[in-house]
């Protein structure tokens, strides 16, 4: 299945902290998170990917034309300097980068890419800003199982504000945290079916009028998780990311801590939700 990253967003609320660089440049450890979301596609079977580029665009582009397996493999360096990597990252997949307008929002880039999406009735997206240990083989065959025109992984929020119910007196009736009332939000994984692109209109946001008409239609779903996700909109969520990663075994790392993906794309060999529940994230301080 063909991969679509929106990798072309300003990025405004970590832009202050990340210079020139666009978002999914942003790195976690020495690779940007752009990387990091690749690499778990890969991990099951998924590498041809197609970039919509926008703000940063040549960045991406270098990037990639530039790229450097012996960053993050071992390698054997021999007399006069010829490399010998003892593994590689990038070597299987195939990457397409398409411009798709500075200003345009999320739908309109995945219309801009519609032309290289041609004969694909199921493909996958994603906001190329957040990580998570989701199976994504698992989410893949319940997609297709309900035959949806979308799903899209539903996760806990975690952030740590309270909602509070009161009367039109403003006497309070209840306190509970966010995370203790069922609410879920969209992390940004999406699981589309070539049907997507009815309930699309020029200009159309993907999460705005297309997901109502979708919701009234009965055609949208969401793949509930409750294993590790977080993104990553802000400085203090890239740190976040950063002391996870350094503390080794991020668990977003499927390809260091579950077996390499053999088969055809459709289901992981080993699930990873069988992993342990996700570990309360600290919310960055206010």
């Amino acid at each position: 299945m063909k991969v679509v990253l929106f990798c072309g967003g300003e990025g405004m609320r970590i832009r202050d902290h990340s210079g020139p660089l666009p978002k999914p440049m942003v790195c976690i450890g020495y690779r940007p998170i752009l990387w990091h979301v690749m690499k778990y596609y890969a991990h099951y079977g998924h590498k041809d990917f197609i970039l919509c580029l926008g703000h940063g665009a040549d960045h991406i582009k270098r990037y990639f034309v530039d790229y450097d397996e012996t960053v993050s493999n071992d390698f054997v360096m021999e007399a006069g300097g010829k490399v010998d990597l003892l593994q590689s990252d990038i070597h299987d997949w195939r990457i397409t980068f398409v411009d798709t307008g500075m200003k345009s929002n999320v739908g309109e880039r995945l219309q801009a890419v519609r032309p290289f999406l041609k004969g694909e009735e199921w493909f996958l997206a994603n906001y190329a800003d957040g990580v998570t240990s989701a199976p994504l083989g698992e989410m893949i065959d319940f997609a297709k199982a309900s035959g949806r025109a979308a799903t899209f992984l539903g996760v806990q929020p975690n952030y740590t504000s309270h909602v509070v119910r009161s009367d039109a007196d403003g006497n309070v009736l209840g306190i509970e945290h966010v995370t203790e009332i069922g609410l879920r939000i969209n992390g940004g994984f999406f699981v589309l079916n070539e049907r997507v692109f009815d309930y699309m209109q020029p200009g159309d946001d993907l999460m705005g009028d297309p997901a109502h008409r979708m919701t009234a239609a009965g055609e949208l779903g969401t793949f509930m998780h409750n294993g590790f996700w977080a993104c990553m909109d802000t400085f203090k969520e890239k740190q976040l990311l950063e002391d996870i990663h350094s503390g080794g075994g991020a668990p977003w790392e499927v390809w260091s801590h579950d077996p390499p993906y053999t088969g055809d794309g459709a289901s992981p060999a080993v699930s990873a939700s069988g992993a342990a529940p996700q570990a309360p994230i600290p919310a960055p301080e206010a």
